[in-house]
């Protein structure tokens, strides 16, 4: 649907804008770097229903779309990036993403909590509450889908989310290496993963322990750990790394200290 459709887009239309919201709405195209072409939608977007005229006019709406499209976006991201990943995975990662914690932090990074249009009660406060900050980066999301489309609102959140992902991934996947990485060879390679301990060393009660993954005779890179067990994730989570042709993120010269 376009913009100019939407009934509460026209009724915004021919409100006149205050000196402090024109700051806002240029204050916010600046921090997300995006210019909206429909200037009503960013004013919606960032109107919380205590500064609006009536309930049509501030971004409830535009959050519910947003918080869809946030979602599916994701779903989307995460399938594409992370095929070995199990359905189980991927909805601990997405949930974390999505979260109402993960979007408040991100609305702040950026500024967006510095823009919203809200009542004069509201502004008493030193800081608004996490669910409204969070909100509002629901409604900007689903106001550039309105304004551009969903390719745009693809890239811009690729930007946004690019941390949040890699961190959601690296804490809610940490256990999930080695099952990953079996997934991963038994379909791509056709042979299942096995753990190699290439040394060991230090007092029996403090003892490290070096562990490659070696997969159809192809020795990964190695990985150093505290115990066998996190030996063997962290050097799942190397050949992983390996296969994908990205950086090593245990590589063996980060070696845990055995005095």
């Amino acid at each position: 649907m376009k913009s100019e459709e939407l009934t509460t887009q026209g009724s915004l239309a021919g409100q006149p804008l205050t000196p402090d919201q024109i700051e806002k709405l240029a204050k916010c195209q600046e921090v997300i770097h995006y210019q909206f072409r429909d200037q009503a939608l960013l004013r919606a977007a960032l109107t919380h229903a205590s500064g609006a005229s009536h309930r049509l006019a501030s971004n409830e709406r535009l959050e519910f779309l947003g918080d869809s499209i946030l979602g599916m976006t994701v779903c989307e991201w995460l399938f594409e990036e992370f095929p070995e990943y199990t359905e189980g995975d991927l909805t601990k990662i997405k949930s974390a993403v999505v979260s109402r914690r993960t979007c408040g932090r991100v609305a702040r990074k950026l500024g967006l909590d510095q823009c919203l249009i809200v009542g004069r009660g509201v502004t008493r406060n030193r800081s608004f509450p996490r669910s409204l900050v969070s909100d509002v980066f629901e409604s900007i999301i689903a106001a550039i889908y309105l304004d551009s489309g969903i390719e745009v609102v693809r890239a811009i959140l690729k930007q946004w989310l690019k941390e949040e992902v890699a961190n959601a991934v690296a804490n809610q996947g940490a256990g999930n290496y080695k099952s990953s990485l079996q997934q991963l060879a038994q379909r791509d390679i056709g042979h299942t993963p096995i753990y190699q301990l290439l040394k060991d060393c230090g007092p029996d009660h403090r003892k490290i322990f070096l562990v490659c993954a070696v997969i159809n005779d192809q020795q990964f890179p190695g990985a150093w750990g505290t115990n066998k067990k996190e030996a063997e994730q962290k050097a799942a989570s190397n050949a992983l790394a390996w296969l994908r042709k990205e950086p090593i993120p245990f590589p063996d010269d980060q070696r845990p200290t055995d005095d």
